[in-house]
């Protein structure tokens, strides 16, 4: 995509309308949306027989000007339209007058000998679920989807399946995608995703100031802590973490992770009886069985990561209010999280939009409404606690307290195993150590998260996501610094 910026269903209302008030003919648009979906399919496919499945609407509309095209460039096509032509009004009617084929009705004999279907019925601003002969029309294709926008029946906002939708095996859609195009089960159903350019001004998307983004380096790489000639160990920061006495394993992947994302120092704070188990497998590690509080006084150590093997208790819930009151950068994560079930509004009156919560979805129901999407749910989850919050998943999202959010889609389902969560919390505190903004270090650390299992694929453990965090960073490197 040329940005990482999402268009919710209304803001591309709202772009259309404005790039037409700015001189942009409406006509011109659609042209320009069917020219890219006959252009899509044209570099993908040769010749053959195509069914267009128009709808009553704009959608529709695009889908003649693609019958059309392609018609004209040899291709054997057939349009079938939910409705009738004489109900047809605006762009839509045009252009389906300059169609000089024939129109059939749209049912199951559309699909007759139909080697491509292009799913031009309903678009992103679709509302009502799909039923009845539709939905069963839907079933009984077996042929490659091309989707005009977003597979009809999906919700752009949501990504939620209204009532159902064909699998596209192509989806072209038009200026930016939006969130229905990244968040599930939305994302699954459109395969590959072009988003094409039909010549609405970039000042017209500026003017509306889109507040969520695909997560990608060109949402925080500029941020990004790479060390410069004049760097060295305290420079990069000295990040902590608090250390359980059973669960061991989990605050040393975290502090792997931290390293590895460039943390100059990381301490351990580990319970006496466990201290002999944190230093004998990582030398760089380092380990005090201080009290907690002694090592949050000094200043040096800037950023705390509270949670992994950590035990729900009154210990983990002092060292998490301890951190905030010592004004350090704060990831708190899993029993950290569940040791505010009880009290959440405590843990918020302590956080601020320096802090960064990684729930999964159960940990996100103990603290937060977990009715809604996903995206609005943990929108709203960020401006309650008034800090980041990382709802965790295939399509993690990250939202800050202002109204931020990006929507994270890089990874695999190799990460669904012990242990990386608690990588992914340290690589965040990695990156707070050395000043990254919270919300771009947390974007930044499930990017690259989901960039090393992609790189690794079957077979990985959590330990295998800190080996390749040095790959991923040296593919920024190249790509962008």
């Amino acid at each position: 995509m040329t940005s990482s910026l999402l268009l919710h269903v209304d803001e591309m209302y709202r772009a259309d309308a404005s790039a037409v008030a700015a001189g942009v003919r409406s006509l011109d648009l659609m042209e320009n949306a069917g020219i890219a979906v006959a252009t899509a399919i044209s570099k993908r496919w040769t010749a053959r027989p195509i069914v267009i499945l128009c709808g009553p609407g704009n959608n529709g509309g695009d889908g003649f000007v693609v019958a059309r095209l392609l018609a004209a460039d040899g291709w054997p096509v057939r349009v079938a339209l939910l409705g009738s032509t004489d109900k047809l009004s605006g762009d839509a009617k045009a252009n389906a007058d300059r169609w000089n084929g024939a129109v059939a009705s749209l049912s199951l004999a559309a699909l007759e000998d139909a080697e491509l279907v292009v799913d031009a019925i309903f678009g992103a601003g679709l509302s009502r679920p799909i039923d009845g002969g539709l939905a069963e029309l839907f079933s009984h294709i077996s042929a490659s989807v091309i989707a005009v926008d977003i597979p009809s029946g999906v919700h752009g906002d949501t990504g939620a399946v209204l009532g159902t939708a064909p699998a596209a095996d192509l989806t072209v859609t038009f200026c930016r995608a939006k969130p229905g195009h990244v968040l599930l089960p939305g994302r699954d159903l459109c395969g590959e995703l072009i988003v094409a350019d039909i010549g609405i001004p970039d000042t017209v998307i500026d003017d509306i100031a889109a507040s969520t983004s695909r997560n990608g380096p060109a949402l925080w790489l500029s941020d990004f802590p790479f060390p410069n000639n004049a760097a060295h160990k305290y420079t990069r920061g000295h990040a902590v973490i608090a250390g359980g006495a059973t669960m061991t394993g989990a605050a040393r992947l975290a502090a792997m992770g931290a390293r590895r994302m460039g943390a100059g120092l990381l301490t351990i704070v580990a319970p006496p009886e466990a201290a002999d188990i944190y230093t004998t497998d990582t030398p760089g590690n380092l380990v005090s069985t201080a009290p907690f509080t002694d090592i949050l006084a000094d200043p040096r150590k800037n950023a705390v990561l509270v949670g992994p093997g950590a035990e729900v208790s009154e210990v983990t819930r002092a060292r998490v209010l301890a951190a905030r009151a010592a004004n350090k950068a704060l990831v708190v994560d899993a029993d950290a999280l569940t040791a505010f079930t009880d009290d959440p509004d405590t843990l918020f009156q302590s956080i601020d939009a320096g802090c960064v919560l990684t729930p999964h979805e159960g940990e996100f129901a103990r603290l937060f409404d977990p009715e809604g999407d996903k995206l609005t749910r943990t929108r709203w989850a960020a401006a309650a606690a008034g800090a980041v919050v990382l709802l965790k998943g295939p399509d993690t999202v990250i939202a800050a307290p202002d109204g931020r959010a990006a929507i994270n889609d890089t990874g695999t389902p190799y990460l669904a195993t012990g242990g990386t969560g608690d990588v992914l919390a340290g690589m965040i505190t990695g990156l707070l150590a050395q000043g990254m903004p919270a919300f771009k270090a947390a974007a930044a650390g499930v990017w690259i998260h989901g960039r090393t299992a992609e790189l690794f694929g079957p077979g990985l453990i959590a330990e295998d996501v800190t080996e390749l965090i040095p790959e991923v960073l040296c593919e920024l490197i190249e790509d962008g610094v």
